[in-house]
């Protein structure tokens, strides 16, 4: 690296991965503003800088039918990134995401290219399953950024990489998450605002659709005055549309960005599918109750590869199950609307929820750096440390 410049090659595989980057570019310029930028990204990327190399979707597989179909593309794409980058070596290689992808990219560099540090942005999901994962990525990994603060000791106890806590994304969104002015006395005090989060993707929909549907018609008998809201994405709305025509009570949908926060800031509880949204509901203060239901073979084998005994992160950043949550077998919609009913209109169950969503603030380190700078401070730690 010369005085003049900071050659940093970035790979990112999906959305998420994309706005972590874009994210983390800003921060490097802020840092480093002679900080240039190569690799894979989306849009975010690219518009902070980044020169492409090929499109982001090329390395985006999500189902295993599309992993099978788009293999040789894969492959190839994995090809192209490897020797794009040993043909003129970056300052520094960070991988965002796309684990499959990018671990495998790093091993082959890390073999032609010993002294070039590379960087994971967002750990593994080891604490899950495959926890093999952290010691084999160990020898071609000089630093992991983790965005939960659970992550660094799971990550040293497996055998992993060095690994730094640098804060969840979501950190930085809560002022427009959270109540302001009357808004507090409106999510307290008003006719109950009830989100609904079916999920995302295409496959969440379709298996928690119904069960939602039931939820929502059985919460309504007890709370008449309810108002129910489904935030969902533009691409998703048809389905959606579609979903909601055989519920008896049909939420109002929203797909603007703008709908969506002012509704988590008003609203007293949620319906959720388990992901990250949970853990957005518990920083905006809202108690939830969690659900999840995955195809019928992985159900049965789950309970023998999965590591964990909750998929909520909440609980998992707290330690304890404070959102309840059905998942698989355990899915009863009467059951969960009693318990959503409950968490609506107050008492123990609620308190006890807040007083344990509350303490979530200190436990991910809310205050200070921003998560993205973290990250940009991190990266150029760690190139430092390896020029010593």
């Amino acid at each position: 690296m010369s005085a003049s410049s900071l050659d940093v090659f970035l790979i990112a595989g999906e959305e998420s991965g994309d706005t972590l980057g874009g994210g983390l570019m800003a921060e490097l310029k802020a840092l480093r503003p002679e900080a240039r930028f190569r690799g894979v990204g989306g849009a975010r990327m690219q518009g902070e800088g980044l020169l492409p190399l090929f499109p982001m979707e090329d390395i985006t597989a999500m189902g295993f039918a599309q992993v099978i179909g788009g293999l040789p593309r894969i492959l190839r794409r994995m090809s192209e990134v490897v020797e794009a980058i040993v043909a003129r070596p970056p300052d520094i290689l960070v991988l965002i995401d796309a684990p499959d992808f990018t671990h495998r990219v790093a091993r082959k560099v890390r073999a032609r290219l010993p002294d070039l540090p590379i960087v994971k942005y967002v750990a593994p999901t080891v604490w899950v399953w495959r926890s093999g994962r952290a010691r084999a990525m160990a020898p071609h990994v000089d630093q992991v950024l983790a965005l939960l603060p659970f992550e660094p000791k799971v990550m040293h106890d497996l055998g992993g990489p060095p690994t730094t806590y640098v804060g969840h994304p979501l950190l930085g969104e809560l002022d427009r998450l959270r109540p302001q002015g009357d808004e507090a006395e409106r999510r307290r005090a008003g006719p109950p605002l009830v989100l609904v989060l079916p999920g995302s993707r295409r496959a969440e929909l379709a298996r928690l659709g119904k069960t939602f549907g039931e939820v929502l018609a059985l919460v309504h008998r007890t709370l008449p005055t309810a108002e129910f809201v489904l935030p969902t994405l533009p691409r998703r709305l048809a389905q959606v549309e579609e979903m909601i025509e055989n519920w008896s009570l049909a939420p109002r949908v929203i797909t603007d960005e703008e709908e969506k926060r002012a509704a988590f800031r008003t609203a007293r509880v949620a319906l959720a599918a388990s992901g990250t949204v949970t853990l957005e509901l518990a920083l905006s203060g809202i108690p939830t109750v969690a659900a999840y239901r995955v195809p019928r073979l992985e159900g049965w084998i789950a309970p023998y590869i999965l590591k964990v005994t909750t998929a909520i992160l909440p609980n998992l950043i707290l330690g304890e199950n404070v959102v309840p949550e059905f998942l698989q077998w355990h899915i009863d919609p009467p059951v969960m609307a009693a318990a959503l009913t409950r968490l609506a209109e107050g008492g123990p169950e609620r308190e006890t929820q807040l007083a344990a969503l509350a303490r979530l603030d200190a436990i991910m380190g809310l205050g200070g750096d921003p998560p993205s700078r973290r990250a940009a401070r991190a990266v150029l730690e760690t190139l430092a440390s390896t020029q010593n």
